[in-house]
């Protein structure tokens, strides 16, 4: 794996992570984990703790990374995703 796919396959996987774990547009999601298992379970844990998501984020990107990251397509999607973790990262700083 090139260097250039290391970074964007990380830059994908923070921001689906993030996505998983904070964004609004997911609470639904950890909203109907939470109903189902519990507030208290694992699989609410999982579902809000950053550092457990990104193993199982990073479990499925590294072999779609392996099999499809010299394509156009997967390099287009990860680059989307990587620029839009780092805009948000860097608008923390900004605002």
């Amino acid at each position: 794996m090139s260097l250039q796919i290391l970074l964007l396959t990380l830059g994908m996987t923070c921001r689906i992570t993030r996505f998983i774990t904070k964004d609004t547009l997911a609470a639904g999601l950890r909203s109907k984990v939470a109903a189902r298992f519990g507030d208290d379970s694992r699989p609410a844990y999982l579902v809000t703790c950053g550092w457990c998501t990104s193993i199982w984020v990073s479990a499925a990107a590294v072999p779609v990374a392996l099999f499809a990251g010299d394509t156009t397509a997967y390099q287009a999607v990860a680059t989307v995703l990587t620029l839009s973790y780092l805009t948000g990262v860097a608008s923390t700083w900004i605002d």
